[in-house]
């Protein structure tokens, strides 16, 4: 990709002017529009999208009136799944960060975040990495430290699934690798976050890094 499409979404101008000033200098990326808030966000993508000028990825604000971050991000992945979200806010409590990736978002960032940390989530985003604020990904792994009460052991083919789930598999390649069908993949699913008290492929990942059956992935140098 030779230039990386941006949208602005935040309901204080003096930010989305900063992000636009630094990405307006930054090598390989164009800032295309910039909205005080999630309506606002929708609507001007589509009319992006008909020009076709579709962004590429969205720098979302998760408070802001009239339509949050979340929901926001949740609309976009369903009307344009290719487009990417980066979060980028003040607040790291593990429930918030949990929404914001499972609506969709492929990075979290706090808005002190230097410059070359919100290039760097971009750039992930278009690579398909998550990007996570490090002060993000410490209180997204704490709610998985403590052992769940009561909690069940996995068999060992929900300990094969779970390590797939860990690797990015979907559920139609677990099913093909593991010989099943993909209702049976996505019920192996559901019953490990049930037996481990998770709520998201995200949490199941972290989960079976932690408990060694794959290994961390690398981070990039930087």
């Amino acid at each position: 990709m030779d230039e990386i499409r941006v949208f602005l979404v935040d309901d204080h101008r003096v930010v989305r002017t900063g992000l636009a000033a630094y990405l307006g200098v930054e090598p390989g990326m164009r800032v295309v529009g910039q909205a005080p808030d999630g309506r606002a966000a929708l609507d001007e993508i589509a009319v992006l999208d008909r020009a076709g000028e579709l962004p590429d990825v969205i720098l979302m604000d998760l408070k802001m009136p009239r339509m949050d971050g979340i929901a926001t991000t949740a609309e976009v992945k369903r009307r344009w799944p290719a487009t990417e979200v980066v979060a980028v806010t003040s607040f790291i409590e593990e429930e918030q960060i949990r929404a914001a990736l499972e609506a969709g978002a492929a990075g979290y960032l706090l808005k002190d975040a230097d410059a070359p940390d919100v290039a760097a989530a971009i750039r992930a985003a278009i690579a398909g990495e998550v990007h996570l604020d490090p002060a993000a990904a410490r209180a997204l792994t704490a709610s998985l430290r403590a052992p769940q009460q009561d909690q069940a052991p996995l068999t060992p083919r929900e300990r094969e699934v779970i390590s797939a789930i860990a690797s990015g598999a979907t559920n139609r390649q677990i099913a093909r690798e593991l010989g099943v069908s993909e209702r049976t993949a996505r019920t192996h699913v559901s019953n490990i976050l049930a037996k481990l008290g998770l709520t998201s492929r995200t949490q199941a990942a972290m989960w079976a890094v932690r408990e060694g059956l794959v290994d961390e992935p690398e981070r990039p140098a930087r």
